[in-house]
């Protein structure tokens, strides 16, 4: 009787240890996805198409890009919330999925607790422009005449709730100022009424701003950044002004995993991103996409998310912005 108890168990263990998938330290051993929350041709989606292509010559796997637009980004989170846990689904946080996240009244899925983090990959200074006849050629300039004469000037974002309408609310926050907000459905369309001198100044990325600056069809005031843009030297930062003490703003970009996921796979998943990310060829790139390269540990951009959510969420609450 014993002897079939054992043969039994011995059976069950056997059993168990078929249906288990294979060990984190043989990940991985079919395709990797990474979604996207944003459409194709964005910050987003072309930086995950860079890292993809050299991860997958590291892992011998391919890495398929799966883009998931909706609801400021949000949609595409939750479905890595919602993925298995086993490393085969990432995801590409950004900035402006965060601040999506701290309009959400009742979220589908928590942004801090709910994932793992992996690496922050890059980051991008934002670009306060404006129509090139605008009075305002410097952001001492621009807040004088907010100052002078509030609510005149008129500014355009990409959307309500993006981070360059956040990126706005701050400066008025900080610089003491206000300004009317006229969002648009995306950044051509909020360019476009610059240009078309509908509005009269522009909160937007490097990369989609670059080209009219350098045409001098937009007059560049400053970037939002600690740091001067590389592309763009000869353009100020808005701190240094010296009205503007602590205004740093980047968009970011980093890539993450449902929570839960095996440490080994996530520790494999930061020193293969580090390593692509020290790769010149790849630096070159992504500097070519407006971005510059930001690697980290899991742990930093763990914390880092944890920080920017509650900025972010400040700024939202100061600015008087109801979650939805």
């Amino acid at each position: 009787m014993n002897t079939a108890i054992w043969a039994l168990a011995a059976g069950v263990v056997c059993i168990t240890a078929f249906a288990a998938p294979a060990p984190a330290q043989d990940w991985p051993q079919r395709p990797i996805r990474i979604i996207v929350s944003f459409g194709a041709g964005g910050g987003a989606d072309i930086i995950s198409r860079i890292l993809g292509q050299t991860m997958q010559e590291r892992l011998g796997q391919p890495v398929v890009i799966e883009n998931r637009p909706g609801a400021g980004g949000t949609l595409g989170n939750e479905l890595v919330a919602r993925a298995d846990k086993d490393g085969y689904t990432l995801g590409m946080m950004t900035a402006g999925q965060i601040i999506a996240a701290t309009m959400k009244k009742s979220p589908r899925y928590d942004t801090l607790a709910d994932f793992d983090p992996v690496s922050l990959v890059a980051t991008a200074s934002l670009l306060i422009v404006a129509r090139p006849d605008f009075p305002a050629g410097t952001v001492k300039d621009l807040i004088a005449a907010a100052k002078s004469d509030p609510g005149r000037i008129v500014f355009a974002s990409a959307g309500f709730g993006a981070t360059q309408h956040f990126s706005a609310e701050l400066f008025m926050q900080i610089a003491g100022v206000k300004m009317v907000h006229v969002p648009f459905r995306n950044s051509p369309e909020a360019i476009s009424a610059v240009l078309g001198r509908q509005v009269d100044v522009l909160f937007d990325t490097v990369s989609a701003l670059i080209g009219q600056v350098q045409s001098g069809e937009l007059k560049a005031l400053a970037v939002t950044g600690k740091d001067r843009f590389p592309v763009m030297p000869n353009v100020p930062t808005a701190i240094e002004s010296g009205l503007l003490p602590g205004y740093d703003v980047t968009t970011w970009y980093g890539v993450f995993a449902p929570r839960g996921t095996p440490p080994s796979v996530i520790a494999k998943l930061n020193k293969t991103l580090l390593d692509i990310l020290a790769e010149a060829p790849v630096r070159q790139r992504l500097g070519s996409a407006g971005v510059v390269v930001q690697g980290s540990t899991a742990e930093a951009f763990g914390a880092f998310m944890a920080a920017e959510f509650a900025r972010w969420n400040a700024v939202r609450e100061t600015a008087g912005i109801e979650q939805r």
